[in-house]
């Protein structure tokens, strides 16, 4: 067995037992990316230089019998949205696509404290606009499982890193379920935390009130243990919740008995696919044999989710990506008569279609005449979310759903229908909505062999008790086999 099939936690005691070294760990990562990475296009930047670097430097520490934190030498890959100071940041666009950042995220800083080795820059949609990765400028993401279908978006080349050997931990950004879409999809664990936990100071806003930086990894273990390094306080952000966090990765424990799971009929209707839901059923019972008590609940806004959604998620990103105008930094058009027309063309050919779009559509309905008509509206809605999922809360202590309608579906096939593609996030943006904490766990295969995905949700600032159920559910299914053997 090699290094790269290993969870962070097995490779934590592995390098403070002296069984392998930081250096090993990083070179064989850096091997299982040179083997794979031309199937799979994970990585935007491999950053193996630095990586090197970094492991020798921890390597030099434990032998000088430095106290380290536990994550210290564990290769992690960075979505292409978080700033990484020295290493180039795209946000997988022409807009950005020779961006180097002088600053790192506060998510990097605690990274880089920590010890952790940074392989690289994941590729992504295009500024996280999208669920499959094919609105990347710079190439396409192929699922570990099965090379011709999506991996997911939009943090699709997070997912599909773990799920390949590619890295041990990764970092995505989930807007509308940009994590827990794709882990669903690769078959491995992601979380999006509560809306607040972990600073975005660093991360290239796409629609701020909804944004959330979290982790993906092999096992909810692993997935606890970034969490607790990346939660806290900033106050380089204004929303970021100044209070006490735990060790979750401390703190797990395995208990189902008397635990309350909510099973909301509105997430099992039309559009779920048959296989998907039996194997979430499935995966209810195993929690209720075990002694939680199961209970049908009512989100009846649930039906508005997705309007609303992309409503409020393209009205904030016109505003955000107003500043990527061809003044300031990244692509300038070569030819153009005059500023306006600079500004035109720049962001005429430095934005794709789906960035386009949005950025239509949220010009429009925050438009003089429309903004009452939609965006008022949108807000409106999402505040009644936000109160049902707080009611919901009060009788039960998580939330089950499926993660995603389906597993995952070939390249090319969904790409030009926006609405079928928007349909795809169904199941989490209503997460994003309220700011709440949500996992995807892997909950079995269809008849393809694709892997299929069980939502956890919790209310806000509960991702212990999150984290414990999560951890519960892969003591019962005798853990996650996240590894794709496809390759």
């Amino acid at each position: 067995m090699r290094l790269y099939e290993k969870t962070a936690s097995e490779l934590s005691e592995m390098l403070k037992n002296k069984e392998c070294s930081a250096v090993e760990l990083c070179n064989d990562v850096l091997a299982r990316i040179n083997e794979t990475e031309n199937k799979i296009g994970a990585y935007v930047t491999v950053a193996e230089e630095s990586a090197k670097e970094n492991a020798k430097k921890i390597d030099k520490a434990m032998a000088a019998g430095e106290k380290l934190h536990p994550l210290a030498g564990i290769p992690i890959g960075i979505k292409d949205n978080i700033s990484t100071k020295g290493i180039r940041t795209t946000c997988s666009s022409k807009m950005l696509e020779n961006y180097v950042p002088p600053f790192d995220a506060t998510v990097m800083n605690k990274i880089n404290n920590a010890g952790m080795t940074v392989i690289g820059k994941m590729n992504m949609d295009e500024f996280a606009m999208g669920s499959s990765t094919e609105t990347s400028y710079m190439h396409l993401t192929r699922n570990p499982y099965n090379t011709e279908c999506v991996p997911g978006g939009s943090s699709g080349g997070s997912a599909a890193a773990v799920a390949a050997g590619e890295a041990i931990l990764t970092l995505g950004s989930d807007t509308g379920g940009s994590i827990r879409q794709p882990a669903a999809l690769c078959g491995v664990v992601g979380m999006k935390p509560t809306y607040g936990s972990v600073s975005r100071y660093g991360l290239v806003a796409f629609a701020s009130s909804l944004d959330q930086i979290g982790p993906l990894g092999k096992s909810v273990k692993d997935v606890a243990m970034l969490q607790s390094l990346i939660c806290g306080h900033d106050r380089y952000d204004a929303t970021s919740k100044n209070i006490e966090y735990p060790d979750y990765a401390a703190a797990l424990k395995e208990n189902a008995k008397g635990l309350k799971i909510g099973i909301p009929k509105e997430y099992f209707g039309e559009g779920i696919d048959s296989q998907v839901k039996d194997s979430v059923m499935k995966a209810v019972k195993e929690f209720e044999e075990q002694g939680a008590v199961i209970k049908e609940i009512s989100l009846p806004s649930t039906e508005y989710a997705i309007n609303t959604y992309y409503i409020i998620a393209s009205a904030e990103a016109s505003s955000n990506l107003a500043r990527f105008d061809g003044v300031k930094y990244g692509y300038r058009t070569s030819e153009y008569d005059g500023l306006v027309d600079m500004y035109e063309k720049t962001r005429s050919e430095g934005f794709g279609d789906e960035v386009k779009r949005r950025i239509m559509l949220g010009t429009f309905v925050l438009s003089s005449g429309y903004f009452d008509a939609y965006y008022k509206k949108a807000k409106r809605v999402q505040n009644q979310i936000s109160q049902e999922f707080s009611n919901a809360f009060k009788e039960c202590d998580i939330i089950a759903t499926p993660t995603v309608p389906a597993s995952a579906f070939k390249i090319g096939e969904n790409i030009g229908d926006p609405i079928k593609m928007y349909y795809n996030d169904v199941c989490t943006v209503t997460v994003n909505i309220a700011g709440l904490p949500a996992i995807s766990l892997p909950c079995g295969k269809d008849s393809a062999g694709m892997p299929m995905g069980l939502q956890l949700i919790g209310d806000k600032f509960s991702e212990q008790t999150l984290l414990n159920t999560a951890y519960t559910y892969e003591k019962i299914c005798g853990g996650f086999d996240v590894l794709s053997k496809a390759l």
